[in-house]
């Protein structure tokens, strides 16, 4: 792969230009929806890196995209909540390569979409049993599929709406925890051998223009009503299990 702008491989200036105006306007998205940014980034930048590269550099931004997320929020954020998450997340990462590798890849797409369907629009089955103990579970859910499938905000998102009431609380638990889903996720990559440094300069710039959609898609979420953000957020979980059916159907054979 040739060096391009900034010496990032394969990247030229108005590619460039264009993946740091994409990070902006998905974390805009991201904080004015509450869910959406990742996977938007993650099929974009497919267009532009093999997967050997994507998902890491995903990772490395993402991760940036949501600590200035959570430290815009940060008082709203249900702390309590983060330490099970993060042990969750941990194992996930540690186990989920001796054990993923034997599932089909569909058979998983579709367990994913049927639950971030059922758990969005039935809110009760996403707050059963002790908080820590489903955050935990949801932790280590959402890093075992990351490895491999990257953006995985929809399985995580219906548990912190279940538990937060205010819709910058679920924003800002949602992002610290998918912070720590990237953090786990980066460490396994550098045990595998992943090289990002050649991108390091397209990761700073994507994850300072993050910021800047954070900082404006914090002060949209403060005008909206909560009844309204709840029902986008909805919609746009379905929409994005939905997706994830589909593509499970595809890998499947079946379209």
């Amino acid at each position: 792969m040739e060096t391009g702008f900034l010496g990032v491989p394969g990247v030229d200036g108005p590619v460039f230009l264009a993946l740091a105006l994409t990070s902006l306007c998905t974390a805009f998205i991201a904080a004015v929806t509450g869910t959406a940014g990742g996977l938007l980034m993650l099929g974009i930048l497919a267009l532009v890196f093999p997967p050997s590269v994507l998902i890491p550099v995903h990772t490395v931004v993402m991760l940036g995209d949501n600590i200035s997320r959570v430290v815009i929020l940060w008082r709203h954020i249900l702390r309590a909540v983060l330490l099970p998450f993060f042990i969750g997340a941990a194992l996930g990462a540690a186990v989920g390569g001796r054990i993923f590798v034997a599932l089909p890849t569909a058979t998983l797409q579709v367990i994913l979409g049927v639950f971030i369907i059922a758990f969005t629009w039935m809110p009760k089955i996403a707050g059963t049993g002790s908080l820590r103990g489903r955050f935990g579970l949801a932790g280590f859910a959402a890093t075992f599929v990351g490895i491999f499938v990257s953006a995985t905000g929809a399985l995580v998102a219906p548990f912190v709406a279940a538990a937060c009431s205010d819709r910058r609380g679920l924003v800002g638990t949602f992002s610290a925890a998918m912070g720590l889903v990237h953090l786990c996720k980066l460490a396994a990559f550098g045990l595998l051998g992943a090289t990002l440094v050649p991108y390091l300069p397209l990761m700073a710039v994507m994850v300072a223009t993050a910021a800047i959609g954070n900082l404006a898609g914090s002060r949209v979420l403060g005008r909206m009503p909560e009844h309204g953000f709840r029902l986008v957020f909805r919609v746009v979980l379905t929409a994005l299990a939905l997706r994830i059916l589909w593509l499970a159907a595809g890998n499947a054979g079946l379209v």
